[in-house]
């Protein structure tokens, strides 16, 4: 079931007009949004293909005195490492950029996370990849804060979900 979901989405999102300027209107709702304001670290997916962009959000974080971490997958965990610019990154975990640096986040006090997903629903579950490091990394940190990026097309009513799936709290969408 999920995989149908999948696919679908995964082609719904492709298939979005106005990409730019609807990945505007998420950056700016993201960098006014109270929880991002107030926290100090920001754990953030680096964006690939048809995903809403990231690239900007990165940028604007690193210059406004936030902490900045991205995931990088080490076996079958998912770990958040600091960065300080894009040349700490490179291909890595299915050629998506992860950075290169050796200062793993130990401490997820004030901070947010935003988490990656092709659909989110009413209820604030999240469809992902299917390889659960999303869920498996947040029952190990509950307290950290999740915002969901969404496309308008990509947010639903419902989608199948089971025990293992964390929600996030919040979901940004156009």
């Amino acid at each position: 079931m999920k995989e149908t979901y999948r696919i679908k989405y995964l082609e719904v999102r492709k298939n979005i007009k106005n990409k730019k300027i609807l990945d505007q209107s998420i950056y700016q709702k993201v960098i006014d949004n109270k929880h991002i304001k107030n926290c100090q670290l920001i754990l953030i997916y680096v964006s690939i293909a048809d995903e809403i962009d990231t690239t900007n959000l990165i940028k604007y974080f690193l210059m406004n005195n936030k902490s900045v971490a991205v995931p990088k997958i080490i076996g079958d965990e998912m770990r958040f490492y600091y960065i300080e610019n894009f040349d700490e990154l490179k291909p890595g975990y299915f050629n998506i950029l992860e950075p290169i640096s050796n200062r793993e986040v130990t401490d997820f006090n004030n901070c947010v996370s935003i988490t990656p997903g092709i659909c989110f629903s009413k209820d604030k579950y999240r469809l992902g990849y299917g390889k659960g490091f999303y869920d498996k990394f947040y029952k190990k940190h509950p307290n950290i804060y999740k915002i969901g990026l969404c496309y308008q097309e990509c947010y639903l009513e419902d989608i199948p979900h089971n025990k293992h799936d964390i929600k996030v709290d919040e979901i940004i969408m156009t």
